[in-house]
C-alpha cells in the first residue's frame, strides 16, 4: 500500500499507509493526525485540509481546479508554493512516498 509522510508545523513526521484512491485529508482524520481538519468533509469549502507538497512532488499531481485555487487565497496560513488541499490530492502509487508539510495554523 502506498505511504504519505505527513510532516508537522513542529518538523515530527508522522508516515501512514494511504489505500489507493483516497484522499491524503481522509487517511489523515481517519487517523486522528493533528493539524489536518477536514471540516467540510473534502468538498473544497473550508480549506482546513491545507498542506504544502514537497517540491519533488508537486509535478505528479493534477493542477489545482479553479475552486481549490480559490479556497487556496483563504486559507489561515499563508499559501505557498506547493499549497494544495489534501481532500483534492488522491493516492495512488505513483505518489508512494509524498511528503506534505501541514499548513499551520488550520483555524
Amino acid at each position: 500500500m502506498p505511504r504519505a509522510i505527513y510532516i508537522h508545523p513542529d518538523g515530527q513526521r508522522t508516515e501512514l499507509e494511504v489505500a489507493d484512491g483516497q484522499s491524503l485529508m481522509l487517511a489523515a482524520t481517519s487517523h486522528d493526525l493533528q493539524g489536518i481538519v477536514g471540516d467540510c468533509g473534502g468538498v473544497m469549502s473550508c480549506a482546513t485540509c491545507h498542506v504544502i507538497v514537497d517540491a519533488a512532488f508537486i509535478d505528479r499531481l493534477p493542477p489545482a481546479v479553479d475552486t481549490e485555487n480559490q479556497m487556496l487565497d483563504y486559507t489561515a496560513a499563508p499559501r505557498e508554493a506547493g499549497s494544495r488541499l489534501s481532500c483534492q490530492i488522491v493516492m495512488s502509487e505513483a505518489l508512494d512516498g509524498i511528503a506534505v508539510r501541514i499548513a499551520d495554523p488550520q483555524l
